[in-house]
């Protein structure tokens, strides 16, 4: 009985993170599909570029809600460490890979987040904490998302003694960076552009 709570909760939590926010906010605004616009990420922001300030918190809302609500389900029900592992990788291939949406995703830095706020508050809020400073400073997301992610390997090994943790992060950092292998490259050539205020 056990195996099948995990494994249904797996499944359910890859199903909520197919839910891609950021192409019902913007069918619903009138904006159009995020993926052929913009920067052509289905994500926050992507969202404030094309849509402005409303679509962009409605998306970062949504993202951060269905990185969390499976994770406060699961823990709810007992699941252990492992097991909310699974479910919390799930639920971000769900974001990366939406079965609603042709498994063309977005790049997870809000689900990620929403995750990790649900299953260590602490490690979430210092990952947004490190976001919003490079930010701050540059402007340019992809590097305030890159750093943020890396962050996140040194802060589990300090906050936490959870191997499956660690783990978790690990691969959610690598998953990360993968997704953003075209931003890297920008950035290493220096034509990313910065975001600029509306």
């Amino acid at each position: 009985m056990s195996l099948l709570l995990d494994l249904v909760l797996t499944g359910g939590g890859y199903l909520v993170g197919s839910i891609a926010t950021a192409i019902l906010v913007a069918r619903a605004l009138g904006l159009g599909d995020p993926r052929l616009s913009g920067s052509g990420n289905p994500g926050a922001t992507n969202l404030l570029r094309i849509g402005g300030k409303k679509a962009a918190a409605l998306t970062l809302a949504g993202d951060l809600s269905k990185g969390a609500i499976p994770i406060v389900v699961a823990r709810l029900l007992g699941l252990h460490d492992w097991a909310l592992a699974a479910v919390a990788l799930a639920t971000f291939l769900g974001h990366l890979y939406p079965v609603f949406f042709g498994f063309r995703g977005g790049k997870g830095v809000a689900t990620a987040l929403g995750i990790l706020l649900a299953l260590k508050p602490a490690l979430g809020g210092l990952i947004l904490g490190v976001w919003m400073l490079v930010f701050a400073l540059t402007r340019v997301s992809s590097l305030a998302a890159l750093l943020a992610a890396l962050s996140a390997v040194p802060f589990a090994f300090v906050l936490s003694s959870g191997t499956s943790l660690r783990a978790l992060i690990i691969v959610l950092v690598l998953l990360v960076l993968w997704r953003h292998r075209s931003n890297i490259r920008r950035l290493l050539d220096s034509s990313e552009s910065p975001f600029k205020k509306r």
